[in-house]
């Protein structure tokens, strides 16, 4: 397979050259910059900020911490992940809501930071170890309204091809109240995100290729970034290339794809001997 958008730029960013900590409850991976690990090649990637691949053992992980002007997003890949507003107290919940939801695979609880808000983020499972993508973007504004939004992801969906996670909110950077109070993702089924960016995931079994469809149709500028990430999710044995090109990504590589547009066709081909999760993060 030969490569089909010659103008594009892609360079991987290997595993090895993340930063890594191991603090006993919480074994953390970072792809940009964050905590005590700064890297200046590693800042951000248009108004992608964040990726960490993080595994937080049982009975253990962020206590009540708060955010503030960032689109901060957590992907669950393994395990049981409890999200916990700081206004509620723990055994007085009532059931699952965007205040209080316990996360558990192909679920995505988004959080915008806006103005200021607290929440936790504990693995209350006895025994398990929870593996999930902490992501976040920067908005488009700041100052915005804080707000929570959990939806889940069906895995059967995305191994027909990759499914749209997030995607920007209707109204954009000038958003009215009611664009704010109705929350409508410009793609129907996503969550929306205070962002000119576009997440998607798909399960590409071997020697199976998914396209992605650069912006998605749904963006606003036209020239674009693209980070493509592989969690660490089949014990090293998923691989995949992009754009027909020789470099192969290894579980926990990333690439950057820089100088495509809107509307390029990205071919991402799942050569390992696993089927291979990948996350798309489509960023102006």
């Amino acid at each position: 397979m030969s490569k089909t958008l010659s103008h594009a730029r892609i360079t991987p960013h290997r595993s090895t050259a993340r930063g890594h900590s191991d603090h006993g409850w919480l074994n953390t991976y970072h792809s940009f910059s964050f905590a005590d690990w700064h890297d200046p090649d590693f800042t951000h990637f248009g108004s992608l900020r964040v990726l960490n691949e993080d595994r937080v053992k049982p009975n253990s992980g962020f206590p009540t911490h708060p955010h503030r002007d960032f689109e901060i997003f957590s992907y669950i890949i393994s395990g049981e992940l409890t999200h916990r507003d700081s206004m509620l107290r723990k055994g007085a919940e009532g059931g699952q809501s965007d205040k209080f939801y316990q996360m558990r695979r192909g679920d995505v609880q988004f959080t915008t930071g806006g103005t200021g808000i607290a929440h936790s983020e504990q693995n209350e499972h006895a025994k398990d170890i929870v593996h999930f993508l902490q992501i976040w973007a920067i908005p488009w504004k700041r100052g915005l309204t804080p707000r929570y939004h959990t939806r889940h992801f069906e895995d059967e969906e995305k191994r027909k091809g990759f499914v749209p996670i997030l995607s920007p909110l209707k109204g954009g950077p000038e958003a009215t109240f009611e664009h704010e109070k109705v929350a409508e993702p410009s793609i129907d089924g996503t969550i929306p995100i205070h962002a000119d960016f576009v997440m998607g995931a798909g399960l590409i079994a071997p020697q199976e290729r998914f396209d992605w469809i650069v912006g998605a149709g749904v963006t606003e500028s036209s020239k674009r970034k693209v980070y493509i990430h592989v969690p660490m999710a089949k014990k090293g044995v998923a691989k995949i290339r992009i754009d027909g090109r020789e470099e192969v990504l290894n579980e926990g590589d990333g690439a950057f794809v820089d100088g495509v547009n809107a509307g390029d066709r990205l071919t991402v081909e799942s050569i390992g001997e696993a089927e291979a999760e990948v996350v798309v993060l489509d960023t102006a």
